[in-house]
């Protein structure tokens, strides 16, 4: 029988970005693929002021036994996805704690605040420092550049997915992941996002 167990129950994963990213499609295909293993997922959402651009936040609680509310205690997280890094540190700081494990992708996307001047965007160097003071596990990875090559920024979200399947925490592998997309896609996707997860993988093992 397959090895399902868990580090912790309820393990408490957070995925963060902002609109347009694919955070909630991420969300839910991490759910089905757990679920699908027997695992009880609840996911809650929150979203920002617009739906593009605006923060967006999934809260994921795994367990063997029982479902939990959808709401993560403040502290409590045990992996956080961050799709763009300044969202990274706001979760951290609320919902992290020094044993917090995060994946966070490194390219920014500028709010409207710093397009326009008002505001300045904080370096990439801040933002892995500030990180690094809130946890000591933490892997830094541009899925947007690598989307963009194989011909779409949107695979940065099946990439975060690789990587978390890389790190080992859950019961992850690539044959969930393949049986998850093959419920809701076409063939010919299915293969375009194979191979961005594959690239999630590689970016952690390499």
């Amino acid at each position: 029988m397959e090895n399902t167990a868990l580090l912790c129950d309820p393990y408490n994963v957070i995925i963060t970005g902002v609109g347009g990213q694919g955070n909630v499609m991420a969300s839910r295909v991490l759910g089905h693929m757990l679920s699908y293993k027997g695992l009880q997922v609840t996911i809650g959402e929150t979203f920002g002021a617009s739906q593009r651009g605006g923060s967006v936040m999934s809260h994921l609680r795994i367990s063997k036994a029982s479902a939990w509310s959808p709401q993560i205690p403040k502290g409590k997280a045990h992996m956080v996805i961050a799709l763009e890094p300044i969202e990274a540190l706001r979760v951290l700081a609320v919902y992290g704690n020094p044993n917090t494990r995060v994946l966070c992708n490194i390219r920014p996307i500028q709010p409207v605040s710093v397009i326009s001047g008002d505001s300045d965007y904080p370096s990439p160097e801040f933002l892995e420092q500030g990180i690094a003071e809130l946890t000591e596990n933490a892997w830094f990875v541009n899925v947007t550049n690598a989307a963009a090559k194989i011909g779409n920024p949107i695979f940065g979200n099946i990439m975060m997915i690789g990587a978390l399947a890389a790190v080992g925490n859950l019961p992850l592998n690539r044959e969930d992941f393949k049986a998850t997309i093959s419920r809701t896609m076409a063939s010919d996707k299915v293969e375009e996002n194979l191979s961005a997860y594959d690239m999630g993988v590689q970016m952690i093992h390499s």
